[in-house]
């Protein structure tokens, strides 16, 4: 079992080509996690992940800010509560639109990358 508030994991500031962005893994594999690894993603106001796209799908949920998606070559508004699904292969990125930091609840099967 694990409890901890978010905030209190290591944060990984990702560099180029992201601006703004960091992650942490709160719950992975170092926790005995064997399907699934949950990832907090935070964007600064402005921020932005690269357009980039993977072989495993995720699933994301918006705790706070309000941002844009870009998938399927168009781009998508959401905000706090809003729920994201981004299928295997599906080029996206994320940018913080908002004048808060965006902060997403990220899911990613076993075989991904924690961060």
């Amino acid at each position: 079992m694990k409890i901890v508030h978010y905030s209190e994991v290591e944060e990984k500031v990702f560099g180029s080509p992201a601006k703004g962005a960091s992650g942490r893994v709160v719950i992975g594999k170092a926790d005995g996690a064997d399907n699934f690894c949950m990832r907090v993603i935070e964007l600064a106001p402005g921020g932005y992940t690269p357009r980039h796209s993977h072989p495993w799908e995720h699933e994301q949920f918006v705790h706070a800010g309000r941002g844009t998606i870009l998938m399927d070559n168009r781009w998508f508004e959401f905000g706090p509560g809003s729920v994201v699904f981004v299928p295997a292969n599906e080029e996206h990125q994320l940018k913080n639109t908002g004048e808060e930091p965006l902060v997403v609840v990220c899911l990613v099967p076993p075989f991904a990358p924690e961060i």
